[in-house]
């Protein structure tokens, strides 16, 4: 059996180990690297604040993971597809969803599903892994074009104990679909420990199944994945067919804001690991190293970031309040008695009206 170690160009104290790659970072890449990533967890923070001030409903946090993200989201080019879970809003802002739409899918409103006009953002899927043959059908549909785009889906370690990821991975690989398989391995399927939903020692070694390639990488890295997913793209766009990813990472705080990690985990655990490696503190590591980092820049950004972030909450709650029909007519083209008599309940609920 392979080995499958875990691939890592930049370690946690700012070391750059894979030396061969230092001529394609430039300044300019790690500039862009950096605001972005801080952007990204400027927007979590505030996202989690908004929920516990009933701004915002329940919200799924990334902060931890946000180089798996942002590096992978990166790695793309502008007519590629993107198939996000509920926790993949850091790559999707990345790729270009205004940050504004993120927050008003988190408000319940339909508008949180639409994509700017030209980019190939799928909606977030909230079942586990049902994402993963809508992208292999993605991918072959581009293949059947011609085209040279390729896809990239986005999964958590639980995702693989369900039936819709071996039979995307299957679909995938017997049609050579130009598709990357992205898993987020942050250890937890909610509360479950990825010891007890696997007997597996990798994610990555589920790709000898189905003959493609499998790579495990250090996901706080955004080195390694930024290169290693352009790879896996490139292979794709080549004809070569699809590659699984395991990003091992961690997320630091809840799986939902309706969540309380202290319950099923050591929480110390977790200031553990932003020590040993936290995505942005890796590279701000290493940019010392260089002597890249000027303090005075960083404060820079920290401040863009926040207005930024501020102007999406302003521009998503100048929304009207959202249509309680959404939640009902959306469903089927003509409401089938099931729904219809669910949605007079609720009509009646709001009229104050009890049977």
């Amino acid at each position: 059996m392979e080995n499958f170690e875990k691939v890592v160009y930049l370690q946690g104290n700012g070391k750059l180990v894979k030396e061969e790659i230092r001529d394609q970072i430039s300044d300019e890449f790690l500039r862009k690297v950096y605001r972005q990533l801080t952007l990204m967890r400027t927007f979590d923070r505030k996202a989690i604040n908004l929920q516990r001030q009933g701004r915002l409903g329940t919200y799924a946090p990334f902060e931890g993971q946000e180089a798996a993200q942002v590096g992978s989201a990166l790695a793309l080019q502008n007519d590629d597809w993107i198939f996000p879970t509920y926790r993949d809003h850091a790559a999707t802002m990345t790729f270009g969803l205004p940050l504004e739409t993120v927050l008003l899918y988190w408000n319940g409103r339909a508008e949180g599903c639409i994509p700017p006009s030209g980019k190939r953002i799928f909606p977030p899927a909230v079942p586990l892994a049902t994402q993963l043959p809508h992208a292999a059908g993605a991918a072959m549909a581009e293949q059947y074009k011609g085209t040279n785009n390729a896809v990239i889906v986005y999964f958590g370690d639980g995702s693989t104990s369900e039936g819709d990821f071996h039979e995307g991975m299957n679909f995938a690989s017997i049609f050579k679909a130009p598709v990357v398989f992205f898993n987020q391995n942050n250890k937890y399927a909610i509360s479950v420990p990825i010891e007890r939903q696997m007997n597996s020692r990798t994610i990555a070694q589920k790709a000898v199944a189905y003959d493609i390639p499998g790579i495990r990488l250090d996901g706080n890295d955004i080195f390694a994945v930024y290169f290693e997913t352009k790879k896996a793209l490139e292979r794709a766009r080549n004809g070569e067919g699809p590659t699984l990813i395991e990003a091992v990472t961690w997320r630091y705080g809840a799986h939902t804001t309706a969540d309380d990690p202290s319950k099923y985990r050591d929480q110390s655990l977790s200031e553990q690991k932003r020590e040993e490696g936290d995505p942005i503190l890796r590279l701000e590591r290493y940019m010392k190293k260089e002597d890249l980092w000027d303090e005075q820049w960083a404060a820079s950004i920290q401040m863009e970031a926040a207005d930024q972030v501020e102007k999406a909450v302003k521009d998503m709650e100048a929304f009207p309040a959202a249509d309680v029909n959404d939640l009902f007519d959306h469903v089927f083209e003509e409401n089938p008695w099931t729904i219809q008599e669910q949605k007079n309940k609720y009509f009646d609920f709001l009229r104050g009206v009890t049977s």
